[in-house]
């Protein structure tokens, strides 16, 4: 049973969203376009997972989809969490092609694709310290002691595998993704005993769902992007013209000629991801470029965002579930 399902990372929304308000031609497009590239990549591969995952049994299993936590020390991340009453399993994909090596003497991951050589951290070390972490998580949270397995799994279907002769027990912690099931079947035989209840599973799921915090970085300032090298406006979003304008109570596109009466909700949320949780009237005005207050009132309060403060000086929140209501 998934729990907690997957969603489009932050960090990919938040390029996207920088991409499209930065104009072609800046000095910064390459990187964002390449960074942007990885994580889409990234995020396509742990949704590869969802075949094979599909085949466990729903009233065994209780899986949650990235997941970020805090150990009292550091932060960690995890790709997909899988629990039963017998075993914890965590999965970090990886959705890399070409022929993969494992170098067990530096501890790395060499792909080697299309003659060229490129160096990654070993994700055997990595699973290994998001086991240390998790013991330490299920610790400080007073809960049972139960295996901690992990796994690495490739979802690229161009992915061959490859490894040392004195490294061949690599097998028992990374697979392709069409093992997976099968790796749980096997994984079942080897742990038969109950460790956990299902009272202790259902608090621990609500405990991780509590705790997840997802990474939110100032993108403008990761980038070295200020405000004012932004587009402002409303897009259409027929033909992407920018900007849209506002008549008689509609954004009209005078590129197409479309007509589309709440166009400036995408806006607003592109202004969330570059600027942070809150906005004023005369940020609203500034970001779709509109001279009146009152149509700024009028448009913030149709999208019954949480606000605080007087009239003059109220500010109005992004909601926890980072959408608007129409």
């Amino acid at each position: 049973m998934i729990v907690k399902i997957r969603t489009v990372p932050l960090s990919i929304e938040k390029l996207q969203a920088l991409i499209c308000r930065t104009p072609p031609i800046h000095s910064k497009s390459p990187i964002m376009n390449e960074n942007l590239s990885k994580r889409l990549s990234g995020y396509k591969g742990e949704t590869y997972l969802d075949y094979p995952l599909s085949f466990l049994s729903e009233k065994d299993y209780y899986i949650l989809h990235d997941l970020r936590l805090h150990d009292s020390t550091h932060y960690f991340q995890l790709d997909s969490f899988v629990i039963s009453t017998n075993f914890i399993m965590i999965l970090e994909v990886k959705n890399i092609a070409g022929k993969i090596y494992f170098d067990p003497i530096f501890h790395q991951l060499i792909r080697t694709l299309d003659g060229k050589e490129t160096v990654f951290e070993d994700p055997i070390v990595q699973i290994s310290r998001q086991e240390l972490q998790l013991k330490k998580w299920l610790r400080k949270n007073q809960f049972p002691e139960i295996p901690i397995l992990s796994h690495v799994v490739f979802t690229h279907p161009k992915a061959l595998l490859r490894t040392s002769p004195e490294n061949l027990d690599l097998h028992q912690k990374v697979i392709h993704r069409n093992f997976l099931s099968t790796r749980f079947t096997q994984i079942e035989k080897e742990y038969p005993e109950e460790r956990i209840s299902l009272k202790d599973i259902k608090r621990m799921i609500k405990l991780l769902k509590k705790q997840h915090t997802p990474l939110d970085k100032p993108i403008l300032e990761q980038y070295g992007i200020h405000y004012d090298e932004l587009l402002k406006g409303v897009f259409c979003p027929t033909c992407h013209h920018l900007p849209m304008e506002r008549a008689y109570g509609t954004w009209y596109c005078p590129q197409c000629k479309n007509k589309v009466k709440d166009a400036h909700i995408a806006a607003v949320k592109d202004y969330f991801l570059l600027c942070g949780p809150e906005i004023t009237n005369k940020k609203l005005r500034d970001f779709l470029q509109i001279s009146s207050p009152y149509l700024a009132s009028r448009l913030l309060r149709s999208m019954n965002l949480p606000s605080d403060g007087t009239t003059k000086n109220r500010i109005y929140y992004l909601s926890s579930e980072r959408e608007f209501e129409k």
